[in-house]
């Protein structure tokens, strides 16, 4: 591995002409995780007229899907071409979906400005977590929700998300993480109560099966081994 980038995010541009096209197969698993996310995530909130933000969106996949369920979404990520190609699809689509370009580190918004922060797929990547969260914390409401997937760091994570989905499945492009950045489910806990969060319920995603395509399905699974989902909320005013 020595040499090899690591925790490279250009590819999210890299592909960004092509995101909606269905013809990158790793992008195609990205959109893919998406159904399996929202089967836990839905039982969590009733999405209809929430203040969303989809923190790290890339071109657009979970936004659509929620600005399908009746939020009123934002979408922010720091990867410029992949919102550009958000921003398409949304026009092409006739979907009001805000799209702006930024880091979760400094967020630009308003204090109390959503009710719900959904954020997949990105944790296991930023400079800052710590930080990331406590900005979280500073844009949700009262009372508001945070939702989330990572991945566990430990031997067995290593192996499914770099050796297998990495180098060998092709799942992802090598050099997409950098397990060093992997955070365990308790040492999450620890970071969102020190932001100001109430640490909830974690479940397990990954594989339930393969469509005729040749993909992977994924949802809920009852191990965290390796691809966690979990909740926080805020806690209420007074």
């Amino acid at each position: 591995m020595a040499g090899r980038q690591r925790n490279n995010l250009d590819i999210y541009d890299d592909v960004a002409a092509q995101w909606w096209s269905d013809d990158v197969r790793w992008v195609r698993t990205l959109k893919n995780l998406v159904p399996g996310r929202l089967k836990w995530f839905d039982t969590k909130t009733d999405w209809q007229g929430q203040r969303v933000l989809d923190l790290g969106c890339a071109g657009g996949f979970m936004a659509e899907a929620l600005g399908s369920k009746g939020a009123v979404v934002t979408g922010i990520d720091p990867a410029a071409q992949a919102i550009d190609a958000a921003r398409a699809r949304a026009e092409q689509i006739g979907q009001s979906i805000r799209y702006d370009v930024g880091i979760g580190e400094d967020l630009p918004y308003d204090s109390d400005a959503f009710d719900v922060v959904v954020c997949v797929d990105v944790l296991e990547h930023v400079k800052d977590l710590q930080q990331v969260l406590n900005e979280v914390a500073r844009v949700l409401r009262p009372g508001g929700l945070f939702l989330y997937d990572t991945i566990n760091r430990n031997p067995i994570a290593r192996f499914a998300a770099i050796t297998m989905a990495e180098d060998v499945l092709g799942l992802l492009p090598k050099g997409t993480h950098d397990p060093r950045l992997f955070i365990r489910p308790a040492e999450l806990d620890a970071a969102l109560t020190k932001a100001g969060m109430i640490a909830q319920a974690q479940t397990g995603l990954g594989p339930r099966g393969i469509n005729r395509r040749g993909d992977f399905i994924f949802g809920p699974l009852p191990f965290k081994a390796v691809i966690y989902m979990g909740s926080a909320q805020l806690p209420k005013a007074g």
